[in-house]
């Protein structure tokens, strides 16, 4: 073997000794000279980039390590707190839910440290190593899972604000449908048509070939679209803002309660009424936009720097020409240091892929800091003075015996004191009949309806009528429209 292997100098290896039965075949780096293709140990990130550039990896795995019990701390949380401490809605869950998977992903590798090569030439891909299928198919569907949580928030913002459309059940079960459902057809379509394997560190990313059309053009594409709705509905919010400021109408002037003048059509609003409707809704929506802006960000620079990775390293005859003052510095006895200047040309470079990984883990950080609330403490808090214990939230004060004054509350009354009850108690009919006199046609704003004590009618803050006693002279239709039939 040593004399085949002469006809590849160091640190190429010979390709025909190590036939293609296992491991990732269209993974291997090679290079026909003459008659014979030589071929780079395998793993190729080790010779392409700096010696502790693994290391370097792995801390990404540990930062996932610290991150995915905050994810855990929100997902039981909603779960057991009641949701008045925690606010919890289906599109925070499940986005949750997809960036658990992601930090998954990172900390599989740990565990099982997996041999990235199949051979000296060949790396692993999802067929020959098990951690590689799980690490690879984590990663990829959380990350089909936050780009589409993040589109359909996008999304449901933008029809509430702009539209006025309260989302509901059906939103919601369509959100279940396209939530799951794409990341799920998706997953399938890349994983039987492109597969993942070991390409940077021991987590595995999708493949070269058909890769983009499989994975990072759909990513992309839902991605720019929640990007474009988000800033279409932020330029909405900044022209009623702006509109709001020139108002000067009376009616958002002299009504401060934001609800339609009287004069004016209840459909009718005006530009201040707007901003406050505007206003509210951001006050309970920020911060699932600013999360969506976050990971739309994310998404791109990864989507740019995976692309721009695939095309650089696929073993094209452009990327080959590109490759060989590499590949001639390596083959003259030059260790990958001293070659460093050369492979600058291939790929991006160490910092932006390491910058890339790092910021992927810290996905589940931002996520916590956004969504956790301080009312998620004093719930664990209150859960934990009660004992767990099943609270009573919803009572009626006159079915429980343990509240002194529920006689208060009672709708019938036997009591004949003569002293006038301090609560408001419904008559029987009897005593309405005996001791009430109705001298208004309305019984319900009446003043003079008697029982015990003079019921004093007091005008509602929002009433535009009031009790008018009978006129006092005779109904003369000769001063209406009328029809007189005397």
């Amino acid at each position: 073997m040593e004399s085949f292997e002469a006809l590849c100098q160091a640190p190429f290896h010979l390709e025909s000794l190590f036939p293609a039965t296992g491991g990732f075949i269209e993974g291997r780096f090679c290079e026909t000279i003459g008659n014979i293709s030589c071929c780079l140990p395998c793993p190729l990130a080790d010779w392409r980039y700096a010696d502790n550039t693994a290391r370097r990896v792995d801390v990404a795995g540990w930062i996932s390590v610290a991150m995915l019990p905050l994810c855990l701390f929100l997902l039981i949380s909603y779960a057991v707190l009641p949701a008045k401490w925690t606010n919890r809605h289906y599109l925070t869950i499940c986005f949750t839910l997809g960036i658990c998977c992601m930090e998954i992903a990172f900390i599989i590798p740990l565990g099982a440290k997996p041999d990235q090569c199949y051979n000296a030439i060949t790396p692993n891909d999802m067929y020959s190593n098990l951690s590689c299928a799980f690490s690879g198919s984590m990663l990829l569907f959380g990350g089909w899972m936050v780009v589409i949580w993040s589109f359909i928030r996008t999304i449901a913002f933008h029809v509430q604000v702009c539209w006025e459309v309260v989302i509901g059940p059906k939103f919601m079960w369509g959100s279940f449908l396209c939530g799951f459902g794409i990341p799920a057809i998706g997953i399938t379509v890349m994983l039987i048509f492109t597969g993942v394997s070991f390409r940077f560190g021991e987590i595995c990313h999708i493949n070269i070939k058909h890769g983009e059309q499989d994975y990072w053009y759909p990513i992309v594409a839902f991605a720019a679209a929640a990007l474009i709705v988000q800033l279409a509905t932020m330029a909405y919010c900044i022209h009623v803002y702006l509109r709001s400021l020139f108002d000067k109408s009376a009616s958002t002037t002299e009504n401060s309660s934001g609800l339609p003048s009287y004069t004016s059509s209840v459909r009718t609003q005006t530009a201040r009424q707007a901003y406050r409707r505007v206003k509210r809704v951001l006050q309970l929506q920020w911060r699932g936009v600013t999360m969506v802006v976050v990971i739309i960000a994310n998404v791109i620079f990864f989507a740019v720097v995976f692309i721009d990775l695939d095309r650089e390293i696929a073993p094209t005859p452009a990327n080959l020409k590109k490759a060989e003052p590499w590949l001639a510095c390596l083959l003259m006895g030059g260790t990958r240091e001293q070659c460093k200047e050369f492979a600058s040309a291939l790929g991006p470079n160490e910092a932006t892929l390491l910058a890339m990984i790092y910021l992927l883990s810290l996905v589940g950080f931002w996520n916590f800091i956004v969504f956790a609330r301080p009312s998620m403490l004093a719930g664990w808090l209150d859960l934990w003075r009660r004992g767990f214990s099943k609270r009573d939230e919803y009572i009626s004060a006159d079915a429980n015996s343990r509240y002194p004054d529920n006689k208060g509350f009672e709708m019938l009354t036997t009591s004949t004191a003569k002293t006038p009850d301090p609560y408001m108690r419904s008559p029987s009919p009897n005593r309405m009949m005996g001791r009430t006199s109705v001298t208004s046609p309305s019984p319900t704003f009446d003043r003079s309806i008697h029982y015990g004590q003079e019921a004093r009618y007091v005008r509602p803050s929002m009433s535009f009528s009031g009790p008018r006693p009978p006129s006092a002279q005779d109904w003369d239709p000769s001063r209406s429209f009328a029809q007189s039939h005397t």
